[in-house]
């Protein structure tokens, strides 16, 4: 959303993501689960499976609240001044952790994997995965909206033209920082994802400039404009980097390579500004039937 469609430049939303991992982490073991820190739960185990959202909601929203503290300096300025503040914000929040024993420190903290034992004896299922693909579709949806909106076009003509967008009358740091607040909420509840993911343990040290770096290279490698295409890439790269694996440290080397190598055939990324619907038209035309009879039915 801001790398892409706004044009800016941020670096640090893997401090965004942390900021939603600890709340929700955090909120979802001291509600749910038997903690040494926080004691016994506070609410039934069975209350887990319906709360569970609203963990991820809290977080998101933390993690916004956060983002405009940044936005709101940050957007007084023009050029590359949000990359550095945002890296800075980056190392900010994960000293913070580090030096919040309460949570683990830089231990890390954990117990998320509790509370997804709760819900799978209440129920079972592969709740993390459904919480996921829930997770995925309903961020598709909100890019998708907002980028449809008022607030969209005006994110757009900022890329294309930020003083020609004033000239035209768009608020453009109103646009900037409710963007901005936008897509750091979308990373906390990224973040609230990553942290109940199989072993239930999260730490400072896993939410670096590495994983910002991760995320700016699904977006550019994806596209700039292009939801569908950053799926692909996110999908592609995450399942390269578990190929790679073995390799170690040596996977470093390779990974820039191919990518350099894919960037060099395919300097837009793997879609450009274009959907999956605009290259293949057939699944445009089975969308606007869909809709079609959605309307029809209304």
């Amino acid at each position: 959303l801001i790398n892409g469609y706004m044009g800016e430049f941020s670096c640090g939303h893997a401090g965004f993501m942390a900021v939603g991992a600890y709340v929700s982490g955090i909120l979802t073991v001291w509600l749910f689960a038997e903690d040494k820190v926080f004691g016994p739960p506070v609410l039934p185990a069975a209350w887990a499976i319906p709360l569970f959202p609203v963990a991820l909601i809290v977080g998101a929203i933390a993690a916004a609240l956060v983002g405009l503290l940044v936005a709101i300096p940050s957007f007084r300025t023009r050029g590359d001044y949000l990359a550095i503040i945002t890296l800075a914000v980056n190392y900010i929040v994960k000293s913070a952790i580090e030096n919040l024993e309460v949570i683990g420190g830089p231990r890390g903290f954990v117990g998320m994997k509790r509370v997804m034992n709760n819900m799978t004896d209440v129920l079972d299922a592969p709740w993390l995965l459904i919480w996921a693909f829930i997770g995925a579709i309903v961020t598709i949806l909100i890019i998708r909206n907002f980028m449809s909106s008022t607030f969209g076009k005006g994110v757009e003509a900022i890329r294309e033209d930020e003083i020609a967008a004033e000239l035209m009358s768009v608020n453009t740091r109103r646009v900037k920082v409710i963007a901005f607040m936008l897509s750091c909420g979308l990373a906390g509840l990224g973040g609230g994802l990553f942290a109940h993911w199989p072993g239930g343990y999260i730490n400072p040290g896993t939410f670096t400039i590495l994983k910002s770096t991760e995320v700016m290279v699904m977006v550019y490698l994806g596209g700039m404009g292009s939801i569908s295409g950053s799926i692909i890439a996110a999908v592609g790269f995450t399942l390269l980097l578990e190929v790679l694996r073995p390799l170690g440290l040596f996977k470093w080397v390779v990974i820039p390579l191919l990518l350099v190598i894919m960037m060099l055939f395919r300097p837009t990324g793997i879609l450009g500004n274009k959907e999956l619907t605009d290259v293949f038209p057939r699944l445009r035309a089975i969308f606007s039937e869909e809709e079609n009879y959605a309307l029809a039915g209304d």
